[in-house]
């Protein structure tokens, strides 16, 4: 059984959320974690441009301002997305971190895209496992997979093919290069969305694989005899031409992204802390955020990320539903005790998820709540 920490959110004068932060994970033992002169990535969601669910960059600079007094080389970091958007490359995604501020000024630690300008920087790394696994490599960020610490601080939320985001998804996802994205949400091999193509030709210059050409029209079609679905058509592509087949079930992801996350986390100290505050029905990716599912209801953190995801869930599952959320429209039915997110999207089984990565020796969904 794992020790999940949590503390609420009622302040008073010399004790504000910040401190309350750090006080969380000096009660949970982040201290007896080595950070001299370690490089030490923070993994976060920089919020997608229009999004204003993602953690404030405030407890961001609190905890960079702790690490670096632990003289941790410490930078923050997310990879590429797999759609095209306002982080769909190295560019635009410190343009739009920037903007949301996870700047020089609002954070003092560099932001690092971990996979890269295109998303094609990627290391293969072993997923470890006495029993079998979808996935025998994770494609992640180079960044990331070289990094000698991993944090992760993620925002509790809602997520249209995982049933919730929580640490898991934070890691096993936001880590995985566009490669390893692709890997995650498709079995097939992606398509070419004719009327997008402009006849570039850099989708056939980057495939390693040959496994692109133009036909009669200029237009790129993919041979999929060749293709090997690594992903770098789409990461290349600047027309949003090369698309990807969306075709995973919900339990085969989620059992891939925890995948991926052992493959992070293995053989290398690791530290989670969730924020369960605007739980947005859905994933800060997108440009938006409706009205949060419940009241705001603490921060939880543990050494174990399968256990804090279960926790969270849980914790999200003993809440009242908020008036005029999308659990409750009506105002009429408060939806306590009920699985909100599976009230939201019943064809997704996150517990699957949490169940693949708890055989596979990731952590242990039985936990013990302690509360700082």
């Amino acid at each position: 059984m794992s020790t999940v920490y949590f503390t609420n959110l009622r302040t008073k004068p010399g004790n504000n959320l910040q401190q309350k932060m750090l006080r969380l994970i000096k009660a949970a033992g982040i201290e007896q974690i080595d950070f001299a002169h370690k490089f030490t990535a923070v993994k976060l969601h920089f919020g997608e441009p229009g999004n204003l669910a993602y953690i404030r960059h405030n407890y961001v600079q609190t905890f960079v301002r702790f690490l670096q007094e632990k003289e941790a080389k410490v930078f923050l970091t997310d990879a590429n997305t797999l759609y095209s958007g306002g982080r769909s490359n190295a560019v635009d995604h410190i343009q739009s971190a920037f903007e949301n501020g996870f700047n020089p000024i609002g954070v003092p630690a560099p932001v690092i895209i971990a996979d890269g300008i295109k998303g094609t920087d990627e290391i293969a790394m072993p997923v470890v496992s006495s029993v079998p696994t979808h996935c025998q490599i994770a494609k992640i960020g180079s960044a990331v997979a070289n990094a000698d610490i991993i944090i992760s601080m993620s925002h509790f939320k809602g997520h249209e093919q995982t049933g919730f985001g929580g640490a898991l998804k934070n890691l096993g996802m936001g880590a995985a290069s566009v490669g390893g994205k692709l890997e995650l949400h498709s079995t097939s091999a992606p398509r070419i969305y004719r009327k997008n193509c402009s006849g570039c030709k850099m989708c056939v210059k980057y495939c390693r694989h040959q496994a692109i050409s133009l036909d009669h029209e200029q237009i790129a079609v993919i041979d999929k005899a060749k293709c090997v679905g690594c992903g770098q058509c789409i990461a290349v592509c600047q027309f949003d031409a090369a698309q990807v087949v969306w075709d995973s079930s919900s339990e085969l992801l989620c059992a891939k992204i925890a995948e991926y996350t052992k493959a992070i986390v293995e053989g290398k100290p690791h530290f989670h802390i969730s924020f369960i505050m605007d739980v947005s029905p859905m994933c800060d990716c997108w440009s938006n955020n409706d009205v949060a599912i419940v009241p705001n209801i603490g921060m939880a953190a543990s050494w174990d990320p399968v256990a804090l995801d279960q926790a969270c869930a849980d914790l999200v599952t003993k809440a009242s539903a908020q008036t005029g959320c999308l659990l409750n429209e009506d105002g009429g039915h408060p939806c306590t005790g009920e699985d909100k997110f599976r009230h939201i999207f019943p064809k997704v089984d996150w517990e699957a998820g949490l169940d693949h990565a708890q055989k596979i020796g990731l952590g242990s969904r039985k936990y013990l709540l302690k509360e700082i």
